[in-house]
């Protein structure tokens, strides 16, 4: 049996150590995958194809299928997400997002975040504030665990400063968010780096499946 763990990052930073951490616990780079906003351009474009029209299905196919030398993050690969803009994502989750994988039981909607992640077994509170954080900056890290790993995994993710995804929900609401909505606009560089500057992450559990 295995078990889907998924984290919300405030910091790219974080995310890295902590993915690195699962590789070197022994996790399989095809049972993890993340996703980053790139917003500001911090990560190296030439990874990948942004389709200026949003279409999700180009610019991904570097990122969806990776492993083997140099690890999951030598497979980032550049794509758009409608309400997301830019982003660079690796693994399964990045496949997921445009429609491999993704099955009508599931009820996930091909080239939606909030699809794949319940695809992945979230509720719809959490699957909307994984998409929310992922739009105004953040970065997720998704990896499907063996039982025997999870422990060890848990408190792998937990030492690098995740997000609780509850509480971030709350605070967003706070401020009148209800959604993820794909048709919003992309947060500017400036919006991120202002979102980014208003939380000081907290080391935290979010849910496991």
């Amino acid at each position: 049996m295995t078990k889907t763990l998924t984290r919300l990052f405030d910091d790219y930073s974080d995310a890295k150590s902590a993915l690195n951490d699962l590789e070197r616990l022994g996790v399989p780079h095809d049972s993890i995958s993340i996703v980053a906003n790139n917003a500001d351009g911090a990560h190296d474009t030439s990874v990948g194809n942004v389709n200026d029209h949003g279409d999700v299905s180009r610019g991904v196919s570097t990122g969806a299928a990776v492993g083997g030398v140099g690890g999951l993050l030598a497979g980032l690969g550049l794509l758009a997400i409608p309400g997301l803009g830019p982003i660079v994502a690796a693994g399964w989750l990045a496949s997921t997002v445009v429609g491999a994988g993704i099955g009508a039981a599931g009820g996930a909607a091909t080239g939606t975040i909030v699809g794949a992640l319940k695809e992945a077994g979230h509720t719809d509170d959490e699957a909307h504030t994984y998409a929310e954080g992922l739009r105004r900056g953040g970065t997720l890290l998704s990896a499907r665990i063996e039982d025997g790993l999870a422990t060890e995994a848990e408190a792998v993710l937990d030492r690098h400063r995740s997000v609780d995804a509850t509480t971030r929900g709350a605070a967003y609401r706070q401020d009148g968010w209800t959604s993820f909505d794909d048709g919003a606009p992309a947060y500017t560089r400036d919006e991120v780096a202002t979102e980014r500057n208003r939380y000081n992450s907290s080391t935290s559990t979010n849910s496991t499946f």
